[in-house]
């Protein structure tokens, strides 16, 4: 989920991929950002990035 959202996917671009309702991915962000301490989108992003998690560039 943390590299999809690093990789720019909005939550229905995510839900698409991983089918899956929208909500369903609101939750598992809201609870992502909970557990790796961050408050939004950007926070998520520069997380990944500093973890290994972005996206690859293959």
């Amino acid at each position: 989920m943390l590299t999809l959202i690093a990789s720019g996917m909005s939550n229905r671009d995510i839900a698409g991929h991983l089918f899956v309702s929208e909500g369903t991915v609101k939750t598992h962000i809201n609870n992502l950002f909970a557990k790796a301490g961050v408050r939004d989108r950007a926070a998520a992003v520069t997380f990944a990035f500093q973890h290994g998690l972005g996206p690859t560039s293959e």
